[in-house]
Parts: structure tokens; sequence; C-alpha cells
């Protein structure tokens, strides 16, 4: 799998005007390579060229990491003086030849640590943005990522139906949020989650990004829960709105139309299609109910190694559906300083139309 992914990403520089690809620790990095670090105060760095064996630059305690792989690497290793690091990456661009050339980079990932050992081995380097490169050998993806997204949102729902019960009046959100994530590792979510789940009552439901905090769950809210899993290194992320108790006549109103709204984005995804078709057709049913100046966000994103990827359901995206891209349909509606409703789901597009992965009740539940 991986030897097949470097002959393409070969490929894709030989067409792209690229001499080499830079990368550092991150989702592309495990993709290509197979290889997980950290970020931390020791660099890593892969270089990959179209006719070469890719490169490595690491500390000498992960050596162990690139001995053994089925695929052929060259490292070159530092100690714990970073006053030699620089030395090691001049060596590892000159081995390559790549001083003068154009070296890809990933502007969302690359940090400013890296980016400058790296630029010190080759001062009279180019390096242009190769995020559509990257993207475009990581936004398809094959039966083996699929099938891990789809156990992903398994554990993900698993986790969230052993926690619904536990939701009483007077808990907090953090105290949910915190319940939710013991469920989310009991029922086999790798410790390192695509993110903290957002757990938000009442006004603080109406901040489509609210981070859990002290206060207590109370009847008459609505309680949006926006969470995800990982298995194999790949992701879900979901969201459901509950009611505590009984609610207002209008907050069921809403959730009603962002119901409506995330089955016709999830209707709207097919191959061929544009990305913006999705954003359109749910932002259409919203705006229609007279709620489009509460939709305050795109209807969706892609979902794979990580938890934003391409594509983006954006409705100026132009970007053509294909078999294998996976995203997210997630509508709301947000009323500031009262309530709020999201619901979310997984979409995976297939060769005939798209299978949606999750399917954990989308109508309002009461809890509490």
């Amino acid at each position: 799998m991986i030897s097949s992914r470097l002959s393409k990403l070969s490929e894709s520089l030989r067409t792209s005007g690229l001499d080499a690809l830079v990368l550092n620790a991150g989702p592309s990095l495990v993709y290509l390579t197979g290889l997980h670090f950290h970020l931390s105060e020791r660099p890593v760095v892969a270089l990959f060229t179209a006719d070469h064996e890719p490169v490595i630059i690491l500390p000498e305690l992960e050596m162990l990491k690139v001995t053994g792989l089925p695929y052929e690497i060259k490292a070159f290793s530092y100690g714990e003086n970073p006053a030699d690091w620089d030395g090691v990456f001049r060596k590892a661009v000159t081995a390559l030849k790549l001083d003068g050339k154009r070296i890809g980079v990933e502007p969302r990932q690359m940090r400013l640590l890296e980016f400058r050992h790296v630029k010190s081995g080759a001062p009279e380097v180019d390096f242009p943005d190769a995020s559509d490169v990257v993207s475009s050998l990581r936004v398809r993806k094959d039966a083996d990522e699929v099938a891990a997204m789809r156990k992903a949102v398994k554990v993900a729902q698993s986790a969230l139906e052993a926690a619904i019960p536990l939701i009483k009046g007077g808990m907090t959100e953090k105290e949910l949020a915190s319940e939710l994530v013991i469920q989310l590792l009991r029922h086999g979510s790798q410790s390192e989650m695509p993110f903290a789940p957002i757990v938000s009552g009442g006004q603080n439901s109406a901040n489509p990004h609210a981070s859990p905090s002290d206060r207590k769950i109370r009847p008459g809210d609505l309680l949006v829960v926006d969470w995800g899993a990982a298995v194999d290194g790949y992701v879900s992320d979901l969201t459901r709105t509950f009611a505590v108790g009984e609610v207002e006549a209008e907050y069921r109103k809403i959730h009603q139309i962002v119901l409506d709204a995330n089955a016709a984005g999830r209707a709207a995804g097919k191959p061929g299609a544009p990305s913006a078709n999705v954003d359109i057709a749910a932002r259409k049913v919203i705006e229609k109910a007279g709620y489009g100046k509460y939709f305050t966000h795109r209807t969706g994103h892609g979902i794979g190694l990580e938890g934003h990827e391409d594509p983006y359901m954006r409705g100026d995206n132009m970007q053509l559906l294909e078999p294998g891209m996976a995203y997210t349909v997630e509508p709301g509606i947000y009323l500031p300083g009262r309530n709020g409703v999201r619901i979310e789901d997984n979409v995976v597009i297939t060769e005939t139309g798209a299978e949606c992965l999750s399917d954990i009740p989308r109508e309002l539940r009461v809890v509490g």
C-alpha cells in the first residue's frame, strides 16, 4: 500500500513542476510512510522526490521506527545538540541535490521550526504550496480507509448511546463531556481522538464551536453534542441535538428544519456533482424556512486521517465529488442567546451515489 502511494506521489511530482515534497510529522507523513511522529521540539522531516527513495531526518532516539520497513527510505539522524541539526539537514538536502530547486510544502502543517532547518540546508530553494498535490492523493479513500471510518462511526455511535442514559438535569456540560470521552475509550476509540467533544446546552448551543463549560444542563435546553472517534488513524465526526425535558415550540420547529436540511444535503451528494451542491441543497431548506441568517457556517468538510480536510462543502466550491471522497453534512440553526441545533452525518461517495456511514437517530430525543 505504501509503495503504491509513493509511486502515485512520484507521478504527481513529475506533472506538478515540483522537484520534491517536504513533510513534517502529521497525517500526510503517516499516509505516505506509515510512520507516526508527534510534533515536538525535535524536528522530523521527510523529503520525497520523483526519482529517489524518500529521505527522512529524525532524532537518533527515533531510528528504530525506520528499520525493517517494507520500502526503501534513507535516514539522516541527529543527536541532542541543536547546534548540530542544520548540518544534518544540509547533508540530507545535498544528497538529493535539491538546492536551487522547487520543494513543495503543506502550509497548513509545516511549522517554522522545520522550515528553517530545511531552508538552512537549501538556501536557494523555492517553496511553493503543494497542498493540491497532497490532497489529490488523500482525497479518494480506498476500501480499507472507508472500512476504518465506518468502524470509527460505529464506535462513536455506541459511545453516545451509552452516555445518553447518564444525562441528568443539573449535571454540567463538562461532566457530560467527560462521561462521553470515557465511553469513547471503552467502546474502542484511540486515545488520540479527532477533537474534544463539544457539549453545549441552552444559549451555549447557539455557539457552533462552544467548549464544554461549568454551565448546568437545564430543562428547556436544546443540548448539542458534537463528538467523534478514531480507529486505525481514521476519524468520525458526528452531531446530534437533544431536548432536555419540554422545550419551546420554536425549538422543535428549528430542529425539524435542520433535520430536513440534513436530509437534503445527504441526498445531494453523488459522483460528478460539485461539492457546492451539498451546501446549496441544505442551505435552501433553511433559507426557505426563514432562518437563513442563523446558518452561519459551511455545510460540511472532508474527513479521513484528519477531522477537517478536502473536499469542503461550500456554496462556491466547484470541486467535483468522486468515489471515495468522504465528508460531513452538518447544517445548523443558531439563535443567539437562546438555543441552537446541528445535525451532522458522515457520507462517502460511491460509484453510483452516496453512502451515509452514520445512522444513530436524528430525531429530537428527550433526555434528562
